[in-house]
């Protein structure tokens, strides 16, 4: 009678979890307790084959009838590059594959990935219970790894617009143009909020103010799970046209010392949750279905072996009731043995298992510590359930497989829409000295200038088709020069492009001069900067062009502030128009007055990296502004005026 009581006190949820763990403890012989050969057997009428019944029902059901191996089967997930068979899915009882950045088929084309994945579901459903996948990518500025998906900007881009309507529709598209290739799990939104612009990650996050990233955050998580969460996945989660988000990573990334990628936050914990943590309450709040944890330590104690942070703090603190997931091969990172290592993780929260490369010695040391001991069969089934619930919300048992009726929105015109607008809004005006902007395009000849103005990997950067990005015209989209020729074709607007900024035509004055600059592409490791300067063939390509007779006008592509002095003094005019994606011609938009130009910094721009980190904003007092403070975050000028 005691223990009926206290369960009566507990949320239905937890109610079923603890109603399972006390059949383990009362009935010897059902699954969970090492009966492995004898294990029971589902019929047609058990209750987790019931669509009517609730994720976390139906999760508990099912992992009554799981042996040991089908459960750590379920925790492992790997990179499909490092399949060494597909037989694997089945013998091992994967729970999860993911694309990583550039892990796509051979045929990267939505036919490719969706054959691809449901070839990897066929497997899964081989094995005995049929429990599906979930496939994971990092779709974090569009589907970006499959050629011809729509590329919207970087999350810096979103940050400088700060609409969180549009920031939701993207969300949407990006679900859109990645369920329907098989995927069901998005590794996105980062919620980081970085403090150090020297951080390569930078540009994925929205901005240093923890409002507007968490406004921001938010709304990806509702665009692409809809509403509902976990526990009602009818609202959301189970349609065909979404996909189960993830808030990343928890938590202090972006806070490092010297933005050094994978580093130390040196803050006690108390102040780590207090700066960083109000976007994960929110997006907790709506309803995202996983976590991503960090590979960043915190005062030397790495995140992910810290059951403080991943339990106490996530769990009990905020409330978080689904999936947590190690970062790529993070597990390695933690002090001790591999198996010491997974037991740390483990037993610190981390319920699936990102180790891309490893799932044969991670399922032999994961079981060897369950028998040991070490992990309590308690701690493995919580894992397995919170991973079970996920595939139900997503509706995996009823419909595993690509939802190829959405291939026509892949690419499509209303998302090229979208992305275009999006870059129209995240453009930020820094010059715009005797209003020589907007552009008026009757009878103007421009010479455009640098190579990265018909480039559309520099203006996608990261995270597009590769981990590192790519330089070059490799995906459809627009680019600069793409967006000006298709402009003079219709007005007496004149181009002529030199990739070098060089130009010798005696019979030839040009009105202006549009030069396009900006940081090669990164992703995470290989950005960090110690300098923030631009590299020397585009400084040589400004030099060049500016030297020129006519005024000068400089697009800078990047993934965050960038030390420009030398473009700032000589350029009547300077928009940042960050990393717009595959639709170039948004920029244009603005650059000529189609639309109005309303970006505003979403970080504070330094005079120098001396003066790093620097976080200032224009509502702060001006007589605590530091000296270092090139324009304070929330800066950017207007057509109709200019603020200081």
């Amino acid at each position: 009678m005691p223990i009926v009581k206290l369960l009566c006190g507990l949320d239905r949820r937890l109610f079923l979890f603890m109603l399972f763990i006390l059949t383990l403890v009362f009935l010897p012989g059902c699954a969970g307790v090492e009966k492995e050969g004898n294990p029971l057997v589902p019929t047609e009428s058990s209750l987790y084959r019931d669509s009517r019944r609730s994720p976390s029902e139906r999760a508990a059901d099912l992992l009554g009838y799981m042996n040991l191996d089908e459960k750590i089967g379920q925790m492992i997930q790997i990179d499909r590059q490092f399949l060494k068979s597909d037989e694997h899915i089945t013998t091992y009882g994967l729970g999860s594959l993911l694309s990583g950045g550039g892990s796509v088929p051979k045929d990267n084309s939505p036919e490719g990935w969706a054959d691809m994945i449901d070839s990897y579901q066929r497997r899964a459903l081989e094995t005995r219970l049929a429990i599906p996948l979930l496939y994971g990518i990092d779709a974090v500025h569009g589907n970006n790894n499959l050629r011809g998906a729509t590329i919207f900007p970087h999350n810096i881009g979103l940050g400088a617009g700060n609409n969180p309507k549009l920031v939701e529709e993207i969300g949407k598209a990006t679900a859109l143009e990645s369920v329907a290739i098989g995927v069901n799990w998005n590794f996105s939104p980062s919620v980081a909020i970085p403090k150090d612009i020297r951080w390569g990650r930078t540009y994925e996050g929205f901005s240093e103010d923890p409002q507007i990233v968490a406004a921001l955050g938010t709304a990806l998580v509702r665009g692409m799970q809809g509403a509902g969460g976990l526990s009602q996945p009818d609202q959301g989660l189970s349609l065909s046209s979404t996909l189960m988000a993830t808030l990343k990573h928890f938590i202090g990334d972006g806070g490092t010392l010297g933005g050094r990628d994978q580093g130390d936050v040196p803050l006690p914990i108390e102040q780590v949750m207090e700066l960083f943590v109000l976007p994960y309450e929110k997006g907790i709040a709506a309803g995202a279905g996983s976590v991503m944890a960090t590979y960043n330590s915190i005062r030397g104690t790495k995140v992910h072996g810290s059951r403080r942070l991943l339990t106490t703090e996530l769990r009990t603190n905020l409330g978080f009731e689904g999936l947590l997931v190690s970062d790529w091969a993070a597990i390695k990172q933690l002090p001790g043995s591999p198996t010491q290592q997974l037991i740390q993780g483990v037993n610190a929260g981390i319920d699936m298992l990102m180790v891309p490369d490893d799932y044969h010695d991670t399922s032999i040391r994961l079981r060897a510590a369950v028998l040991d001991n070490a992990i309590s069969m308690e701690r493995i089934d919580q894992a397995v359930f919170r991973i079970l619930e996920a595939k139900f919300a997503l509706g995996l048992f009823e419909n595993p497989f690509a939802h190829r009726q959405y291939f026509d929105r892949i690419g499509s015109q209303d998302h090229r829409s979208l992305a275009r607008q999006a870059v129209r809004e995240s453009v930020v005006m820094l010059k715009n000295e005797n209003q020589i902007l907007p552009l008026v395009d009757s009878d103007l000849t421009i010479l455009l200038a640098g190579s990265r103005a018909h480039d559309i990997g520099s203006q996608s950067g990261g995270w597009t088709l590769t981990w590192q990005g790519f330089e070059g015209n490799l995906i459809p989209g627009t680019t600069i020069k793409d967006a000006l020729i298709h402009r003079s074709s219709q007005t007496g607007l004149r181009i002529i492009y030199s990739p070098d900024g060089t130009f010798h035509d005696p019979g030839i004055d040009p009105d202006l001069i549009l030069v396009v600059v900006g940081e090669e592409p990164y992703a995470e490791m290989m950005g960090d900067s110690e300098d923030l300067t631009l590299p020397v063939n585009d400084r040589e390509v400004f030099q060049r062009a500016s030297s020129l007779n006519a005024p000068v006008i400089t697009i800078v592509f990047s993934g965050r502030p960038v030390i420009i002095p030398e473009i700032l003094e000589n350029s009547a005019g300077v928009l940042a128009a960050w990393l717009p994606g595959s639709e170039g011609a948004g920029v244009i938009d603005v650059l000529f007055g189609d639309v109005p130009v309303t970006g505003t910094l979403p970080f504070t721009w330094p005079k120098g990296v001396q003066y790093l980190p620097l976080q200032f904003g224009v509502d702060d007092d001006p007589a605590t502004q530091p000296p270092g403070v090139l324009f304070p975050r929330g800066f950017g000028l207007t057509y109709t005026e200019e603020r200081d």
